[in-house]
């Protein structure tokens, strides 16, 4: 038996006769014959996943901005099934909200009692409604790094081997808690026994059961009806097909496969984390091969939805992730974490924190800025040191190099915000836009209290707020004229190391200009 318990939480005395709920997308019924060639997938995702200790079901853990559930689906959908069967028990609601949300098509089916894994397939059959296709793969909930290119290659060695059931196995250092691969003499497949039932001999063999089984389906749909609970655990072994299958006379086999982390199941966050780790090694690797330079891997983690372009490179200590697509040679980084953000082409982004944002070409962001949702900078543009952006347009070559916030507000092409300006854009009740026009220059320590609009080619003096609208052109100043208290410090606070400074500068003589 697999180390991962998505399959199968023991629970003894649970009926495989039992009709399953049946949690059915809007879409024709699946209809087969007996000559279809079709591949139906099976996703075993009902297991307890108790060693998580976790309020979240174990197959909603992500790893590289994926449930691990979901990574199960893209697997098996890119090896050309056509119709995927998920089982799911606990937290099922949870799981069943994600399975529909990744593709409302897939057809669930819930294992009310966990009774093993031949139990949960079993299932999965009966919520077809009808005889399964040619050729059955299944797989599980909590194999994340287990490729569709795998499984394609599982599928063709069944077919072309003529098989009734292949097995996907590995060899490995330690197989403790796996089902041995029992071979004969001849090196044919004879069983699969699962680790509690194994003889010391058989725990021996190094060779194991990775759970994932490509079977024939008509063979299937007989085969997990006469399972039985004979065995150590008290469940329906789905692994005892292959002694069925044997015993009549039906070619048997296993795919080895020499990358054994795709087989690697997560029961606990320990193996979490390592998987996880492994993930982003692999995706930082193909990003290497396919021409991105990463400094340091190790401190670089990207998600298995991002996208990145040739000549783009990424420094130390950033996180790229969801779907965030870099364009041709941006340079991200360092500590930088952008999700769901377009980056144009040649653009950079330093020390900077961003999400659903949009970065023009040759842009500049950071360092220490903060991107928000809505976010847009155009071409040439700047968003300079901490800087805060929120639903707000930027224009090309726009400037906002210091110490602002701007939300709410469209900011024309070539404009210029001073440092410290302030874009009161909430009433208290609503959110309100304010529009500064095309090459207009506001001066630092500027409130815009929206909505306003500024219009093209216009000023604004320091430290202004700007309640009304300033036409195309005018320079706008809101402070009245500067007026000096002589002798203030003198009287407000005598004694201090002010009024010192200014009694001994007052003492000083005037120092005559030359040839005065």
């Amino acid at each position: 038996m697999r180390t991962s318990d998505v399959g199968s939480t023991p629970t003894r005395g649970a009926s495989s006769s039992a009709r399953p709920t049946v949690l059915r997308p809007r879409r024709s019924p699946v209809t087969t014959s007996s000559n279809d060639t079709g591949i139906i997938a099976i996703v075993l995702a009902a297991g307890a996943g108790t060693r998580m200790k976790s309020s979240r079901a174990k197959v909603l853990h992500e790893i590289a901005g994926r449930s691990m559930i979901e990574h199960a689906l893209v697997a098996v959908a890119g090896a050309g099934v056509r119709t995927t069967v998920a089982v799911v028990g606990h937290d099922r609601e949870q799981v069943s909200a994600a399975i529909a949300a990744h593709d409302p098509a897939i057809v669930q089916a819930v294992q009310e009692q966990q009774n093993g894994t031949g139990h949960a397939v079993h299932v999965a059959l009966q919520a077809l409604d009808a005889q399964p296709a040619a050729t059955v793969v299944i797989t599980y909930g909590d194999v994340p790094l287990l490729t569709s290119q795998t499984l394609a290659e599982l599928l063709v060695d069944h077919r072309a081997a003529g098989r009734i059931v292949t097995i996907l196995s590995a060899e490995v250092d330690d197989p403790t808690g796996y089902g041995r691969i029992v071979r004969d003499p001849d090196g044919a497949v004879t069983a699969i026994r699962e680790h509690a039932d194994a003889s010391a001999d058989e725990r021996a063999i190094r060779e194991i059961n990775s759970g994932i089984l490509v079977v024939d389906g008509e063979f299937l749909a007989h085969a997990v009806a006469r399972l039985e609970s004979d065995n150590s655990q008290g469940e329906l072994y789905l692994t005892d097909i292959v002694g069925k299958a044997v015993a009549e006379g039906r070619p048997v086999g296993a795919h080895v496969l020499e990358d054994v982390w795709q087989t690697e199941g997560v029961n606990d966050r320990a193996q979490l984390s390592r998987l996880g780790r492994e993930l982003n090694r692999r995706i930082t690797g193909r990003w290497m091969a396919e021409g991105v330079t990463i400094v340091d891997p190790a401190t670089t983690w990207i998600d298995s939805a991002v996208t990145l372009a040739p000549d783009v490179t990424i420094l130390p200590g950033t996180q790229l992730l969801g779907a965030t697509d870099v364009a041709t040679g941006a340079t991200i980084g360092p500590d930088t974490t952008l999700r769901n953000v377009e980056v144009g082409a040649g653009a950079t982004v330093v020390r900077t924190h961003g999400s659903d944002a949009v970065i023009g070409a040759e842009a500049s962001v950071g360092p220490f800025a903060y991107l928000r949702p809505g976010a847009e900078l155009g071409e040439g543009g700047k968003i300079g040191t901490f800087v805060e952006v929120k639903n707000s347009t930027i224009g090309a070559g726009a400037k906002v190099p210091h110490l602002s916030y701007v939300g709410d507000a469209d900011i024309g092409e070539g404009a210029n915000i001073g440092a410290g300006t302030i874009f009161a854009n909430y009433d208290g009740v609503h959110k309100n836009r304010s529009t500064i026009g095309r090459h207009a220059k506001t001066s630092s320590n500027n409130t815009f209290v929206a909505p306003v609009t500024v219009g093209d080619g216009a000023f604004t003096g320091a430290g202004a707020t700007i309640r009304e609208d300033v036409p195309p052109g005018a320079l706008a100043v809101s402070a009245g004229a500067q007026r000096n208290i002589e002798g203030w410090v003198s009287a407000k606070r005598p004694g201090t190391p002010s009024d010192l400074a200014a009694g001994e500068a007052e003492a000083e003589p005037l120092q005559e200009a030359p040839g005065e």
